[in-house]
């Protein structure tokens, strides 16, 4: 209400108004004021009674300028505030409204914690707008298609080193696997998808960008490529195809748009999860992912469009070693030595060939092989030591006064007798 003789009232009641009045002069049927207002007899019926005993203030609701009976105390609202600055802050309202009521069994709805987040400033993340892009539809089965992607990020702000989160998203129903990592490489990579392969099995294809460790940068063959007609393979996707899975490279962060949007929402929310879990290393973040993750993924994962499960076993371990381990072919010499990574390593087996494969697996143990039988060898610490070669010192050219009876001299005495008696002559 107003100030005194005056009502405030909004342009849809100041409507009703008007058309109750036009009822109650019998202008018009109850039936018709019904009709116009969109509400039914019963309810105008209602409304003409209150306008015609209280007269147009009746056409307001009586709630106006009164609390609401489901209004939140001001003590739980101080509470919650109160967390949300001191435990629970930098959460958005949506992840803060989840974690009041799973620790403190404080239930609040998402727009009631905004509304008191601008009231009382208090920073939280927001959504910023994205360019319009096409639509790609999710693949119909699960294990279809999987996106693979590592984000380098401050994950335990500053408590610990900066580390790496290689992760997995199902492109059907979005469940999540993930590991940290110290850097992102090969072996990170052969790691992580081992430990995928192990869980769920082995996906039908792989969407990843072209960084170096996923594709191939250099371009020149060797002679066996151009023969065999071989394509250039980075070791993980040589591994790739040894195990039926089809790569595929996007050209942009914005094709493999559910491994980035996931990363987005893990730098926001695992962050957080795992400053207040205590975590500070890469070993404890994997630990914390290991309980973590199956949660997440009931909540946020769907159902995909098939029911079938496209993931292919492979039960052979040791296969699946061999295949996930960096392959480098190295010279056998004379002597049955074997040079790699600046160390001499002998070979114990007596075989017959010029060159063996050298594989440096994911636990980071070596094994060199020939024709896939594995080789027993040894390290060769202690090497024999050249001599150094003397230096070789600038000649050192002596002043030597010539005698006289040098050729040079005499030659020189002749030339300066003639020119005496050239002068002398008359």
């Amino acid at each position: 209400m107003g100030e005194r003789g005056t009502i405030t009232m909004s342009m849809k009641e100041a409507q009703r108004l008007h058309v109750v009045r036009k009822a109650i002069e019998k202008r018009i049927t109850q039936m018709e004021a019904a009709r116009i207002i969109g509400l039914d007899l019963r309810q105008v019926q209602r409304i003409i009674h209150r306008v015609r005993q209280e007269g147009d203030e009746g056409i307001c609701h009586r709630a106006r300028g009164k609390e609401p009976n489901n209004r939140i105390p001001d003590k739980v609202k101080e509470k919650v505030l109160e967390l949300c600055r001191e435990t629970f802050y930098e959460l958005g309202p949506t992840h803060a409204r989840e974690k009041l009521l799973e620790e403190k069994r404080i239930k609040v709805s998402v727009e009631t914690l905004r509304t008191w987040f601008i009231e009382k400033d208090l920073p939280y993340r927001k959504r910023k707008k994205r360019p319009h892009r096409q639509w790609r539809e999710r693949k119909g089965c699960r294990g279809e298609m999987v996106q693979l992607d590592g984000s380098h990020h401050d994950w335990f702000q500053g408590r610990g080193p900066v580390c790496v989160l290689m992760a997995y998203v199902d492109d059907a129903t979005g469940e999540v696997f993930a590991r940290f990592y110290e850097y992102e490489g090969t072996i990170p990579a052969m790691d992580s998808f081992k430990r995928y392969i192990r869980r769920y099995g082995i996906p039908q294809s792989i969407y990843m960008d072209r960084h170096s460790t996923y594709k191939a940068t250099v371009h020149y063959q060797t002679i066996e490529d151009q023969l065999e007609d071989r394509q250039l393979m980075s070791q993980f996707e040589r591994s790739l195809h040894e195990l039926g899975v089809k790569v595929i490279h996007a050209y942009s962060p914005q094709a493999k748009g559910r491994v980035e949007r996931l990363f987005g929402t893990f730098q926001d929310r695992v962050v957080k999860e795992m400053r207040l879990a205590g975590v500070n290393s890469h070993g404890e973040g994997n630990m914390f992912l290991d309980s973590y993750l199956p949660k997440y993924n009931r909540k946020f994962r769907v159902t995909s469009a098939k029911e079938a499960d496209l993931h292919r076993p492979f039960k052979d371990r040791k296969e699946l070693d061999r295949i996930l381990s960096i392959r480098n072919k190295r010279a056998l010499r004379n002597d049955f030595t074997v040079a790699h990574n600046k160390k001499l390593y002998q070979i114990k087996d007596n075989i017959r060939t010029k060159s063996v494969m050298v594989e440096e697996r994911t636990d980071g143990s070596m094994h060199i092989t020939h024709n896939g039988q594995r080789l027993e060898y040894k390290e060769i610490k202690s090497r024999p030591v050249q001599e150094a070669k003397k230096s070789l010192l600038p000649r050192v050219w002596k002043k030597v006064k010539p005698t006289t009876a040098h050729p040079w001299k005499v030659m020189r005495g002749f030339a300066r007798e003639r020119k005496e008696l050239t002068t002398a002559a008359p």
